[in-house]
């Protein structure tokens, strides 16, 4: 479930998994998979420390608010609009809570939800960059502070909220954490993954 996530930019933003048998992610309107995300932030560790850092990352886009869905309504079942709604046709809110947890494999339904959002998204390259001493990064149009990125890094490794099922994480998450840890200076000092 995307949670309410502090920018320096923007303010309070939502970002993270809106449904659990994917691995796509939202950060407010851009919508990435979470492998691409973990890919980019290794990237980052490893490049990086204290020196600037300046990539293009594609997403998707979704402009209207009524294009993306309404996600309370659908994981009630009660209104499946946009893009969230035909997700949520497809793999409904698990009728038993103690089922609803992020699943691992979730990365297996890229083909089927890349093909749903295209209906809905259009692709984008964004502008990320971080500035020498690595205090803060922009993602698009957002930009965090470091303790702010970490907190987005930090809700992809737990597996948001409700977390990895069976606490097994996708080996993408996995190697991330690996790089940060072994590499991870600057926009990562001082991060906390365990």
């Amino acid at each position: 479930m995307p949670l309410a996530f502090e920018s320096t930019s923007h303010g309070r933003i939502a970002f993270g998994f809106f449904n659990i048998e994917s691995d796509m992610l939202l950060l407010d309107r851009y919508f990435m998979f979470a492998e691409d995300l973990c890919r980019y932030t290794e990237t980052i560790a490893e490049e990086t420390g204290d020196r600037p850092y300046h990539a293009r990352w594609p997403v998707q886009v979704i402009d209207s608010t009524e294009s993306i869905g309404d996600l309370m309504g659908a994981i009630h079942g009660v209104r499946f609009t946009g893009f969230i709604g035909e997700l949520y046709r497809r793999f409904p809110f698990p009728q038993n809570n103690e089922a609803f947890r992020q699943n691992p494999a979730g990365f297996e339904t890229r083909p089927l939800v890349s093909g749903i959002i295209a209906k809905y998204a259009r692709p984008c390259e964004i502008s990320v960059s971080m500035p020498p001493g690595a205090g803060e990064i922009a993602i698009g149009v957002y930009r965090f502070n470091r303790l702010q990125f970490q907190e987005l890094i930090k809700y992809v490794w737990r597996g948001g909220y409700p977390r990895w099922k069976d606490e097994i994480r996708p080996g993408y998450v996995t190697a991330m954490k690996d790089t940060i840890l072994q590499n991870g200076r600057g926009i990562f000092d001082g991060i906390d993954l365990f």
